[in-house]
């Protein structure tokens, strides 16, 4: 390690930080100026990584979790070689540029994840390192190992303080993920005050207690920093805590330690700064030796590249199908008529929950797709989302395919996100409808980053019964369906939940959410199969025809189609039923076909959700009515609940002007 110009490139890109944050008056100084001996060491020496091979299936991955930080990876990138130019540091969260707020995956080659809610970064590294760990048992053979990478993680306080990266470490922890490495960025300073005002813990016993190993160093200290780092890589058995201890914002004195130096008030002083850093006055500036060593150490990690690349072609030539699986990864496109016909048809009068039926679905899916892992929190039993031909996913044993996450929904869901990210797997994990909040910040961050991740929410509405309003939805649902790009997906039978689960698989560009009930429902055998299940690729289609002129149309989803059907017999032969399973898809189709399902020209319409109804209103209108919930529910037996808060035909007739007693 050359330690001189390694401390020149940390000034240096403390220094491109400062211009950064100075230019736009905006942004994060405090990480980027006061972990760059960390930086120069991971991304001037350490990291196994190919700049002009962003996503080298071997390479490091490098996790910013305190995502505020962002010019600190950008720096990083751009020093190192990749493709993210000094005009876009320049161009620093401006509209259009590489260089977001915060990172965004996609937008910039080495970016690994869409960090920013803080923690989030943690319970992805996570993700990743399991992927890994599964990834090894699988594709690694007694003569060729094609993966040894390992994941790195920077946290702040800010990361270590939130829930969801405790729930994610203790479950790291547990699985002895030891391709995990945490740096812990500890200046005890957060946003708003110094650390002493809201943490007192000891982190490093806390993590210890967890089944880490921990080290603690100065993390000005190059040398320190190094052979934590490679000790850290070279540990077997534990996951790895590095407390790196630093000074927040070094370099500008008037803030430095601080928590004024957190934020951009720094940049006040950016010209004073560059002086004490020993920079010149030219801001964005980076010597022409910093640059020759970065050059040079870009063609070793290209030559080590070329090393591995030799070994992955033998491992391709012996074991071709598993190279093939490797190589297409979980985004490989789905054959949905594939998919169906392994997917028997249930009987016409099956009466099914459909969590029960979609763990009969997904045995199929499972085996026609071995990437597929399926996980839930301490709820399969309840959930029925387990792969039956495969075992639990534990230590000394990564090639299973289910995950017991433990009582541990934020987790979960920043984990999912992390295996989805590294795009080898396909994530799917579950829990209870009403516990979608405790992970809704991650099926956020899915929608925002397009990651095709599945999530089995079962006991979907108040039909949940005598455990009470505490456990039954009544919001949630709709709340979920207002987060652009998440698909919800509410089946009303066996054959609508296999077009769920391979509508759900079938998705790639963002998260899908499968919206299952607990109580037993009928089939609905006024459509056939094959147009039940097509018609959730659709999100909404006519389930019952007219038999005469259309008069009322009445809208349904889940376990409320069979009371729309039961209505419309009662109604007669102008009545039409609309299952609407998925309002995503059905708003993306095209007019034609939407005008189609709900014609303009029938405007008394009835729309019956058990759930809050301001939804409903974009398809009835201003003339239409809305049978839903508009309250908590009730503690009793689900079938009663239902009736008592008028989830039932006899509602569905009254708001069609008829007295349900003489229809």
């Amino acid at each position: 390690m050359n330690k001189e110009i390694l401390q020149k490139a940390a000034n240096q890109e403390r220094g491109l930080a400062i211009d950064a944050v100075a230019a736009c008056k905006s942004g994060h100084l405090g990480l980027p100026l006061g972990a760059a001996e960390v930086g120069a060491v991971l991304y001037g020496h350490s990291l196994q990584l190919n700049p002009d091979e962003p996503r080298w299936i071997n390479r490091d991955r490098f996790i910013l979790s305190a995502g505020h930080g962002s010019m600190f990876l950008y720096g990083w990138l751009h020093l190192s070689g990749f493709d993210l130019s000094l005009d876009e540091l320049k161009n620093f969260r401006v509209l259009g540029s590489k260089t977001p707020g915060h990172p965004e995956y996609e937008e910039a080659p080495g970016v690994e994840c869409t960090t920013g809610p803080l923690g989030q970064g943690v319970g992805n590294a996570v993700g990743f390192a399991i992927s890994q760990k599964m990834a090894q048992e699988k594709f690694n053979t007694a003569e060729h190992t094609i993966l040894d990478y390992h994941v790195v993680a920077l946290a702040g306080d800010g990361c270590i303080q939130e829930g969801v990266s405790q729930e994610a470490v203790s479950l790291a922890g547990h699985l002895k993920l030891d391709n995990l490495i945490l740096i812990y960025d500890s200046n005890d300073v957060t946003l708003d005050a110094q650390g002493e005002e809201s943490q007192s813990e000891d982190t490093g016993k806390r993590f210890e207690a967890l089944g880490w190993n921990v080290v603690t160093i100065d993390g000005h200290d190059l040398d320190a920093v190094l052979k934590a780092f490679e000790d850290a890589k070279a540990a077997t058995g534990k996951p790895q805590l590095i407390i790196a201890k630093t000074e927040i914002a070094r370099g500008i004195p008037e803030v430095a330690g601080t928590w004024k130096g957190h934020g951009e008030g720094g940049a006040a002083h950016a010209d004073s700064a560059r002086a004490g850093l020993g920079l010149p006055e030219e801001t964005f500036f980076v010597s022409e030796d910093v640059r020759s060593y970065m050059a040079d150490l870009k063609s070793q990690r290209i030559e080590a590249y070329n090393t591995w690349k030799t070994t992955y072609d033998a491992w391709k030539s012996a074991n071709s199908e598993l190279a093939s699986q490797l190589e297409k990864g979980a985004g490989a496109p789905i054959d949905c008529d594939d998919l169906f016909s392994r997917i028997p048809v249930d009987a016409d009068d099956a009466k099914l929950a459909t969590r029960v039926s979609g763990s009969n679905v997904l045995q199929p899916i499972a085996a026609a797709h071995p990437e597929l892992i399926s996980g839930s929190a301490d709820l399969h039993g309840s959930t029925k989302n387990y792969i039956k031909e495969s075992g639990d996913f534990q230590a000394g044993n990564y090639g299973n395919r289910n995950f017991r996450f433990g009582i541990r929904e934020h987790a979960m869901g920043a984990i999912l996100n992390g295996i989805a990210y590294d795009g080898i797997f396909r994530a799917s994990g579950a829990t209870f409808m009403v516990f979608a909040d405790y992970l809704r910040p991650s099926i956020r961050l899915a929608a925002i980053a397009e990651l095709p991740v599945i999530y089995i929410f079962t006991h979907d509405s108040v039909g949940v019964g005598q455990d009470g309003p505490t456990h039954q939805p009544v919001e949630t649902v709709s709340g979920l369906r207002v987060i652009p790009n998440l698909d919800v997906i509410r089946p009303c039978d066996t054959e609508e939940t296999a077009g769920a689960f391979v509508a759900a698989m079938e998705r790639q560009d963002g998260p899908t959410l499968l919206s299952l009930t607990r109580q037993g429902i009928p089939n609905i055998n006024t459509a056939t199969a094959d147009e039940r299940r097509q018609g959730v690729l659709k999100g909404g289609y006519v389930i019952k025809k007219e038999a005469g002129d259309l008069d009322v149309i009445i809208i349904a989803t889940g376990s409320e189609v069979q009371h729309a059907i039961a209505a419309a017999e009662e109604i007669g032969s102008g009545a039409r039923v609309v299952s609407m399973p998925s309002m995503l898809r059905f708003d993306s189709q095209s007019d034609d076909y939407k005008e189609s399902v709900l014609p303009s020209s029938c405007s008394k319409r009835i729309a019956i959700e058990a759930g809050v109804t301001g939804l409903w209103y974009k398809y009835v209108g201003a003339e239409g009515k809305v049978i839903g919930i508009d309250r908590f529910g009730i503690s009793a037996d689900g079938g009663i609940v239902m009736n008592e808060l008028g989830i039932n035909a006899s509602s569905v007739l009254s708001a069609a002007g008829l007295n349900p007693q003489t229809a």
